[in-house]
């Protein structure tokens, strides 16, 4: 069973683990000591993509990696497999991004 735990316990770090069974398969640490990427454009390589969480882990290179939301990609950008099963039900992020 796949789950994510968050651990935010301390104000100035949050912990996110992805874990299938007893297998951790990603962490994920903010802390406030390092300066955030948010809200910034950056050209990224997509290395997983998760269907339970409905998003996608990116790695932007020189070892910095990301988390998107499926909700945050531009419609625009979808894959035209994604447009045409848009009409016959429910899109997907793997449908989107494949």
């Amino acid at each position: 069973m796949k789950r994510m735990l968050i651990n935010a316990t301390q104000p100035e770090e949050v912990r996110v683990a992805l874990v299938d069974g007893q297998r951790l398969y990603d962490l994920d640490i903010e802390s406030t000591a390092r300066k955030q990427k948010k809200s910034n454009i950056y050209k990224a390589r997509v290395v997983r993509i998760e269907p339970s969480l409905e998003a996608a882990f990116l790695d932007y290179g020189a070892e910095r990696h990301g988390f998107l939301p499926f909700k945050e990609i531009s419609r625009k950008l979808f894959k035209a497999k994604a447009q045409e099963n848009k009409n016959s039900g429910r899109l997907t992020i793997r449908d989107a991004l494949e």
